[in-house]
């Protein structure tokens, strides 16, 4: 098949969670497998000159229309790294070219103008496919900043570019809490009618919202997982659009993600002082988790129990469940490292912990992807006590790292994680702990079995084998993309 992605983040070129690792690590599964894939993305200049990627302009550039406006954009054209993958950059200075992806860095606060910014990054997507010919039998756009692209194909590029008219759309939801949806006056920047905001349509709550339109006007719809698929067809998951998706219930698929072998397996992971597999990990892991203490200048100890988080610091994360579990964590003989930065009342938390604990926890706020590797395997366990997650990555990580991940039992963790029970643990399906109700107590009695479990290492190994057995890799998750792929072009033929 002739594949187009479209996102507005994608590894390596930039990031901000895990569309970007998903978009990426996607888009090179499916090329492995034979089809042809093009990439297209936003040109976020500062993050590419930082790690020296050849690009090329493609073709003369050319404007399009943003309600009364005009927008210059340049093709720009560049190869994934290790893949067949083309990558295509929208180039526009105006909109792209600045110190964050979405947020301003220094007041963390969305940029004023987003709505601009990825409406014109949906037509002059679509732009690109039509000017270089690529012909996609599936267009596959990810998440809200994309969502434009559902209905503009549909209402105005299948009319246009007649090689457009049997193309398969699907469009896949990530996180249901992040929407796209502005003041109906941002309307005529769409380039369609007002016949377009209505309920069955754009518009929801009197605001054009591009994650509904994306939904409403895709052929297929994907979320990231099994669970989460089911979960936002309900009023708690589904953030005001549920009722919208029972309605395309028959059209919605849940594929769990995969994680990128190339990027995170312990046996080849360049970040890591020692490399390590399912016959290694004794020596190889005590290494990395003696080499971590040192770099955080934490006492070293390999017989402590070394609990870590790597994530963003919201709400959705469960740092308030770490912050009521904290104190009695810390009565324990363990040790705490934090990376990752977000709401300030959740930095100034592990802040704090580190502060009062200064034997025992480390926190560093920011992102560093060579540390969170270094965390990844140097860690005994790895907590994600999520209130919500569509799919979530580093669990995955984590399990491939030999580091069982605590977890919530909602979304991707639930279709992921095995929790360890007496019956699984027995059967050695075990991989990780998990807990139901988003309660203190609740993540505290899995703590508490996990810290109890650790201090016998036979069957502790277990669990990291039983972890580190599983296939995390996108190939199968390519190949079930492949089906939905077919499933949707099935149906245009008809």
């Amino acid at each position: 098949m002739r594949i187009v992605q479209i996102s507005s983040e994608a590894v390596p070129f930039a990031k901000t969670g895990g569309l970007a690792d998903v978009a990426g690590a996607l888009s090179k599964a499916l090329a492995e497998q034979g089809h042809e894939v093009t990439l297209i993305l936003p040109l976020y200049s500062r993050f590419l000159a930082k790690n020296g990627f050849e690009i090329q302009p493609v073709g003369d550039g050319f404007e399009i229309p943003l309600g009364n406006h005009r927008v210059w954009i340049q093709l720009k054209r560049a190869q994934m790294p290790g893949s067949s993958v083309n990558v295509v950059f929208v180039d526009c200075p105006e909109f792209f070219d600045r110190g964050g992806l979405y947020q301003d860095p220094v007041t963390k606060a969305d940029y004023a103008d987003n709505a601009e910014r990825f409406m014109t990054f949906c037509r002059a997507a679509l732009e690109a496919v039509a000017r270089l010919q690529l012909k996609p039998d599936v267009i596959h756009a990810h998440d809200w900043q994309t969502g434009l692209v559902m209905v503009l194909l549909e209402a105005q590029f299948r009319d246009w570019v007649p090689n457009l008219r049997r193309t398969a759309a699907i469009f896949t939801l990530h996180n249901m809490a992040f929407q796209g949806a502005y003041p109906a006056e941002m309307m005529p920047l769409t380039g369609l009618g007002w016949e377009y905001f209505t309920w069955t349509r754009m518009e929801c709550w009197n605001r054009v919202n591009l994650l509904k339109t994306g939904i409403i006007f895709a052929d297929q719809l994907s979320t990231v997982s099994p669970t989460y698929s089911r979960e936002i067809q309900s009023p708690e998951f589904g953030h005001g659009l549920d009722g919208v998706l029972q309605d395309r219930s028959a059209d919605l698929t849940g594929i769990l993600n995969g994680i990128d072998p190339h990027e995170w397996s312990p046996t080849n992971d360049p970040h890591l002082p020692a490399r390590y597999d399912f016959d290694s990990i004794g020596t190889g892991k005590a290494t990395c988790k003696r080499t971590l203490q040192e770099q955080l200048n934490l006492p070293v100890r390999g017989e402590v129990p070394l609990l870590s988080m790597v994530s963003r610091m919201t709400w959705q994360k469960g740092f308030d469940l770490i912050g009521a579990c904290a104190g009695r964590l810390l009565e324990r003989d363990v040790q705490l490292v934090f990376l990752g930065n977000g709401q300030p009342e959740y930095e100034d938390l592990c802040r704090h912990l580190a502060s009062a604990y200064p034997d025992k926890v480390r926190t560093i706020i920011g992102y560093d992807e060579a540390l969170s590797h270094r965390i990844e395997a140097g860690s005994d366990m790895f907590l994600m006590p999520s209130k919500f997650e569509p799919c979530g990555l580093n669990q995955m990580y984590s399990m491939a790292y030999g580091t069982p991940p605590i977890v919530r039992a909602t979304g991707g963790l639930a279709d992921s994680v095995v929790s360890a029970t007496q019956e699984t643990l027995h059967a050695g399906t075990a991989t990780g702990f998990v807990f139901h109700e988003h309660h203190p107590d609740r993540l505290w009695e899995q703590l508490d079995w996990a810290l109890r479990l650790f201090a016998d290492q036979l069957t502790w190994r277990g669990i990291q084998r039983a972890g580190m057995s599983r296939d995390w890799s996108w190939n199968r998750s390519a190949r079930e993309y492949i089906a939905l792929y077919e499933k949707a072009l099935s149906r245009r033929a008809t």
